[in-house]
């Protein structure tokens, strides 16, 4: 059976009109005579969506029943059994009842389509995955209704429903979104200007980025290799050295003058790894292709032209940036160099060549160390100088037996054995001598240095040619493995090294002494005594004197021995920019090894950057708090404030009306409204205040010992609720707490528990003592609270679950848990057994010998408070 297609409506936020526009679709695809269902389609009570219902099929829905209340789900299996041409299916990342078959709604979508039958549904960008997190940072509003990017992805379609942020808020204002109760708050937190703009942003560009996956996909069915210039795409080549922040800066200039131009920074290395380049200066350049929103990248191959282009080819790049070349004139005249090449070979790939400082100054090159140890050439020369003479005093034992070309052909492997012994020049010794024992002993006439038969002459000549030839084939391999050998030690060093950096610092970026634990790794690899970090001074100059001048230098972490103060204090320092100096004391570093020393000094710069900016973020966590609060006052003030504001506001001026005739029972009403908004409006303000001064640290805690079967009662007095049990013993011990303040605590704890307690179940409050303390239970059966949000419920400010924020915000669980704690208790979330939530409340007994102040008097002034 042939799979359905699916095509999905994306928008960047409730209210675009993405469930218009399905079911406008709907009605075109019906009047052309295909066979449309409605699988669910959720209106909001929106007419305009209702009236667009009208005319199409719908599929009834599956009734279920959780926890005591009726819901209603997609039913797959009825959408399956009907087989219609083309379903419609609204909320692709809606969560279903716990106990359907399917956790997703996406899943049954993937049922429906393996069926045969097309699908039609709606997602917002908030709701994929690979942005989820970047949304809650935008709006501060977790999204737990998910879908994974692949299955929107995999759509066969995806159509944006767009809308200017200014068109969505006059629709809001308008009543076409939400309910008029609901509008203020909304537009006043998720769906202010500057959140939608960004979440259209994110739509557009994740949809951009899947045109670009389609397009790639094109490209690679249709085996084409050619560039498109769809969209500008800028590739700058680094070969590690200095001049590479000059190329990428003007690289980033380039892809700045087209709007959405993507950048890329490539490295190419040799397919054995023995490059030349330097790690400092990569390392110190992709830095900067990041922070300029690029992406850096690393090749290999040993043509670095085709190797250029083959990457250029692949992101299907438009411009490729190169620095010009700093070989000197003799050497072009060899070879074209890379830039000239790549040039020739870029096809339709425009081709920056960029002048730099470095150009006229050559290329400095470090020598190679020879593959063959001293100890080695010695032993090498020994065994020619008395190995060739035993040789040939056997051979001319022999001399009737074994002829001229046995002779040498013997010859030959002693030179071969002493180039494997020692290398190319006791080879090279090895074949002169030899030429000339061959020559007196064996050659006619013997005993003299002279050849008759030019014969001989040719022998001769092709043994020195064998023996210098394998002499320079031994050292060349042996060149080759002491360096392969060196740059796999480098590479293991340099993986540690990254790997130790990465360990000092925890998921939240905190550091944990990374710094100094780099520094000591390169102190204890190279057997350093000390190794220092040192920072200019800001307010130096750049003279010519400050290497040695200790007042221009601060350190910034130092491991080992006695610091140095300046560069110049050490035996070696490795800069890492104008105000960094990493400095080692001990030995003298050689030439290869300053390239992983450079490494080191890289990494030590980025360590300190992470750490300076995790200080700034732990000094700026406090202000992001602060204003965080201000922000959700006035958020509060805006919204929680003006609702009961405004019923008291207008109770009081009807009351005032001189035009109206109100009856007794009408003015009681109108009474009852207005102390009902006021007590509402006094509650709030309290929390608010209170909050206030728990941020502040400045709220007044008056601890005495206070009986919980007293101050239970009044807490669900006030509240005026019937649905509430209690099981407290009248012997129960007191604790110490504040009266006021507990009893405030139990109101936001027994308020939030009804409200989400299912009709027809109780909330139970039970007291018990232990161990010191006494615990307070209150316990509901409503839905209860995930493991992983139990802490992040007590965060002020938010109301956990809520899908929009016209209930306002939350205070009540982040107060509680403030003010027991300020009576030196607890309070934890746990689950209730069989479902629902129970928060516990946790305080200290009141010692024994605690003279008690009248506990008449804490209740006394209870009443007296609610009289009031």
């Amino acid at each position: 059976m042939t799979r359905g297609r699916l095509r999905v409506y994306l928008g960047a936020a409730p209210g675009v009109g993405k469930t218009y526009a399905m079911l406008s679709e709907g009605h075109r695809r019906r009047d052309r005579g295909t066979d449309v269902v409605v699988g669910y389609v959720e209106c909001h009570g929106r007419p305009r969506t209702i009236e667009l219902l009208e005319g199409l099929e719908t599929v009834p829905r599956k009734t279920m029943e959780y926890r005591g209340t009726t819901f209603t789900e997609l039913d797959a299996d009825a959408v399956i059994a009907r087989a219609p041409q083309v379903a419609m299916i609204d909320e692709l990342a809606h969560t279903n009842i716990p106990g359907s078959r399917n956790e997703k709604r996406w899943q049954d979508i993937e049922e429906i389509l393996e069926a045969g039958i097309d699908v039609i549904t709606t997602v917002n960008i908030q709701h994929l995955d690979s942005v989820n997190d970047v949304v809650e940072q935008i709006t501060g509003i977790p999204q737990r209704e998910t879908v994974p990017d692949e299955v929107v992805r995999r759509a066969d379609q995806v159509e944006l429903v767009d809308m200017a942020p200014e068109a969505l808020r006059r629709r809001m204002a308008h009543g076409n979104v939400y309910q008029a109760e609901k509008i203020d708050a909304a537009l006043a937190n998720y769906f202010r200007v500057g959140n939608l703009t960004a979440l259209r942003e994110l739509a557009l560009l994740w949809l951009a980025d899947k045109v670009d996956d389609q397009l790639d996909r094109y490209r690679a069915d249709h085996d084409i290799h050619t560039t498109w210039e769809a969209r500008e795409r800028v590739v700058v080549a680094l070969t590690g050295g200095p001049e590479g922040d000059t190329l990428v800066r003007r690289a980033a200039r380039i892809a700045d003058r087209a709007k959405g131009a993507d950048l890329f920074g490539v490295h190419v290395t040799t397919g054995d790894g023995l490059s030349g380049s330097s790690p400092a200066n990569l390392a110190r350049q992709r830095a900067l292709v990041e922070s300029l929103g690029g992406t850096y990248h690393q090749v290999v191959g040993d043509d670095i032209p085709n190797a250029l282009l083959d990457f250029a080819r692949g992101v299907n790049a438009t411009q490729l940036v190169l620095g010009a070349s700093r070989r000197g004139r003799f050497a072009q005249l060899f070879s074209r160099g890379v830039g000239v090449t790549t040039t020739a070979l870029s096809g339709p790939i425009d081709v920056h060549l960029v002048t730099h400082e470095e150009v006229n100054k050559p290329r400095l090159r470090t020598r190679r160390a020879g593959g063959i140890t001293r100890r080695r050439q010695a032993a090498g020369f020994i065994l020619a100088a008395a190995g060739l003479p035993l040789l040939t005093l056997l051979l001319a034992g022999l001399r009737g037996q074994l002829s001229l070309p046995s002779d040498i052909l013997l010859f030959i492997v002693a030179v071969v054995g002493v180039a494997l012994a020692g290398g190319i020049y006791p080879a090279l010794f090895a074949a002169v001598l030899g030429s000339l024992l061959l020559n007196y002993y064996f050659t006619p006439p013997l005993y003299k240095f002279t050849i008759n038969e030019h014969e001989n002459v040719l022998a001769l000549i092709a043994y020195v040619v064998v023996g210098i030839a394998v002499s320079v084939v031994v050292e060349i391999a042996a060149r080759r493995t002491r360096e392969a050998a060196r740059a796999s030690a480098d590479a293991e060093l340099l993986s540690d090294l990254a790997g130790s950096v990465l360990r000092g610092w925890d998921a939240d970026g905190r550091h944990h002494g990374a710094l100094n634990d780099l520094l000591e790794r390169l102190r204890v690899t190279f057997a350093l005594t000390s190794v220092t970090l040192l920072e200019r001074r800001p307010e130096t100059p750049l003279t010519p004197n400050r290497q040695r001048d200790p007042d221009c230098w601060r350190i910034i972490a130092t491991v080992g021995g006695e610091p140095t103060c300046t560069p110049d204090d050490g035996d070696a320092d490795i800069p890492v920019d104008d105000d960094l100096a990493l400095v080692l004391r001990g030995r003298t570093p050689s030439a290869t090894d300053r390239r992983v020393l450079e490494a080191f000094a890289a990494q030590a710069a980025v360590a300190l950057r992470q750490q300076r900016l995790s200080e700034e973020a732990e000094q700026a966590r406090p202000l992001a708090e602060a204003d965080r609060l201000r922000t959700a006052l006035l958020t509060a003030v805006s919204h929680d404030l003006r609702s009961p504001l405004a019923s008291a506001k207008a109770a009081v001026e009807s009351l005032r009306a001189d035009d109206v005739s109100w009856s007794d029972e009408e003015r009681d009403e109108l009474l009852v409204t207005a102390d009902e908004s006021l007590v509402r409006l006094d509650r709030l303000v309290a929390n608010l205040l209170d909050m206030s001064r728990l941020q502040a640290g400045v709220l007044g805690v008056s601890a005495q010992p206070v009986a919980v079967q007293e101050i239970v009662p009044y807490a669900v007095d006030e509240l005026d609720v019937p649905d509430v049990r209690l099981q407290i013993p009248d012997d129960l011990t007191e604790v110490l707490a504040d009266p006021i303040l507990l009893e405030r605590v139990l109101v936001n704890l027994i308020s939030n528990a009804v409200r989400h307690s299912p009709p027809g179940e109780p909330v139970l409050i039970t007291a018990s003592a232990h161990a010191g303390h006494l615990e307070l239970r209150v316990i509901d059966r409503g839905p209860g609270i995930p493991p992983a949000d139990r802490d992040r419920v007590f965060q002020p400010f938010q109301r956990l679950g809520d899908r929009d924020n016209g209930t306002g915000v939350g205070l009540g669980l982040a107060l509680s848990r403030g003010l027991v704690e300020a009576m030196d208790g607890t309070l934890t979330p746990e689950e209730t057994p069989g479902g629902g939530l129970t928060m516990i409340v946790t305080l200290p007994v009141a010692p024994p010998d605690m003279a008690d102040p009248a506990l008449t008097s804490h209740v006394d002034a209870l009443r007296e408070r609610r009289n009031r």
